[in-house]
């Protein structure tokens, strides 16, 4: 019966002379009972017939294995609520619901292992609370939601476990006015015996990062690049056996990535595209057959070829990037035919057109266009001598320096973190390298194990600078930049289903979603998702 009915029926009693008072419930066994309060010991189960009333209940060396949901439905009164000495380890979602005028509530030298995070749901008016002395080795996460008016918590005497798990508590006790006693940590042996309140939040090191399969382009490839036209991401595959260029987008009713166009390109090696307003490029090089430019004006017509790229030059192209050179768009293609040379094309009227031959005779196999000291440089590698850079000096390239220690390098791709350039050398067959400018030349700076890789490409995904080496005769390895440490350590292998000669990879975000791409020459592309994991949950 509400307060409101209670007060009708006593107006009605002093009408009559007759004063009313609510039935007096039996004391229940293994109990002794007051007009307020009840002390219970030793009881099997919880006791159920208690005065509707009831605003103290304490519950020692009880028997019960668990605190279910609605435990307490039946005394909605209750102020204060004590365990103590008790053998349930479990506390269950809502097992205190109905009690919303409890302000004390006391669980003290139980077995408490576990503790369900929606186990205080309902406690509005609770001010303190005390779980000392258990078997918690954690809490979960918002166990104190909408805990509001806490003023005192006691968590002192449980077997906390410091590592991920508690970085929410200590997030969370700046962030209210309450009192609260934590103890010290039981575990791990570098943390045993520190107390939790001088713990340091920023030292936790609680996001993982994972990347899962989700898809499979079947034809095998060489290159893939993602680029944006007209608002929405797109991907680029090379694909020699099927010969083409393949544009692929994301189909938002299939939640897949589907073919959207294809450009003809038997032998093709690389397909670079270049986006200006409305106006997409492509560029196709082409082992055999020569390389071409294909181009859509506007987005409501199909790519078209138009233009053959210097076919005296570029006899068997191996890769092609694109630069912006004093405000123009420019490619360079790496030929790695001996008679043919590395090529810089420029932008000159509808075409592009060779602006500068460079590293002839070299057999370049890749090429790497970046920023150092606030100037465009390219770094060639080839078959034939250690990697040299070269600046962008009077309107061309001028050699500057080469890299030291770096025979045999394959590929080369650069990322930067901290205000600092880094590079990745991919080896087939040694070590493969990351390096470091340091204001004049690149210094070694890590060393990989290489076996069969022809690709070492980092990508920032996220947060995370990431660097994938690719191997042709085991998993693949991702590895993860840590700033503390300035190094890549290990993150994890890429697989199943694995990468049969993985040659590239891509990055590309799609409605809040990344995802990453996988050129493969001997097997198909794959496709994965990329997941941030929060360990402190």
């Amino acid at each position: 019966m509400g307060g409101a009915g209670i007060l009708l029926l006593l107006l009605a009693g002093a009408g009559t002379g007759v004063a009313w008072s609510p039935p007096k419930a039996k004391c229940p066994p293994r109990c002794s009972c007051s007009k307020d309060s009840t002390l219970c010991e030793g009881s099997s189960e919880l006791p159920e017939s208690f005065s509707a009333t009831l605003l103290s209940l304490s519950l020692i060396k009880m028997g019960v294995s668990q605190l279910k949901a609605g435990s307490f439905m039946k005394i909605p009164s209750l102020h204060l609520l004590l365990f103590t000495s008790n053998t349930f380890s479990v506390i269950e979602d809502d097992a205190f619901i109905g009690l919303s005028y409890l302000r004390y509530l006391f669980i003290e030298d139980n077995k408490i292992g576990s503790i369900s995070k929606n186990a205080l749901r309902g406690l509005r008016s609770l001010t303190h609370l005390s779980l000392a002395n258990n078997h918690l080795e954690a809490l979960p996460r918002f166990l104190f939601r909408d805990l509001e008016t806490l003023t005192h918590v006691d968590l002192r005497g449980n077997p906390f476990q410091c590592d991920c798990r508690v970085l929410w508590l200590l997030q969370w006790m700046p962030t209210v006015n309450a009192s609260v006693g934590l103890g010290a940590c039981a575990g791990p042996s570098a943390l045993a015996r520190m107390q939790l309140n001088h713990l340091d939040p920023k030292k936790f090191k609680c996001r993982a990062t994972e990347l899962s399969w989700l898809q499979t382009v079947g034809e095998s490839a060489l290159s893939v690049e993602s680029f944006s036209y007209q608002g929405e991401p797109h991907v680029i595959l090379a694909q020699p056996f099927a010969g083409r260029c393949l544009i692929l987008v994301w189909d938002y009713s299939l939640q897949r990535f589907r073919p959207e166009e294809e450009v003809s390109a038997p032998s093709v090696v690389s397909c670079k595209p270049l986006v200006l307003g409305p106006h997409l490029f492509i560029l196709a090089a082409r082992l055999w057959g020569g390389s071409q430019l294909w181009s859509r004006s506007s987005p409501d017509l199909r790519l078209a070829p138009i233009q053959v790229l210097a076919p005296q030059r570029l006899l068997r192209p191996n890769d092609a990037e694109l630069l912006w050179l004093d405000g123009q768009p420019c490619f360079v293609v790496a030929d790695a035919s001996k008679a043919g040379s590395t090529t810089l094309l420029c932008r000159d009227g509808p075409g592009f057109y060779p602006r500068q031959s460079l590293h002839a005779w070299h057999r370049d196999t890749d090429a790497e266009a970046l920023e150092l000291d606030g100037r465009p440089h390219l770094l060639l590698a080839s078959a034939s001598q250690r990697p040299v850079l070269f600046h962008w000096f009077g309107g061309h390239f001028e050699r500057r320096t080469d890299i030291p220690e770096a025979e045999d390098v394959y590929a080369t791709k650069h990322f930067q973190a901290g205000g600092d350039v880094f590079l990745c050398l991919t080896r087939y067959i040694g070590d493969s390298m990351v390096m470091r400018w340091d204001g004049s030349m690149f210094r070694l700076l890590q060393q990989l194990p290489s076996r069969g890789s022809h690709v070492f490409q980092p990508l920032l995904i996220a947060r995370d600078q990431l660097a994938i080496l690719g191997s042709d005769f085991a998993f693949s390895q991702v590895f993860r930049l840590e700033p503390d440490k300035g190094i890549l350590e290990p993150l994890q292998e890429l697989g199943p289903p694995a990468l049969v000669a993985p040659r590239a990879f891509a990055q590309v975000m799609v409605a809040g979603r990344r995802f990453l791409f996988a050129a493969c020459f001997k097997g198909p592309t794959q496709i994965y998702q990329h997941h941030e994991l929060d360990l402190s949950a």
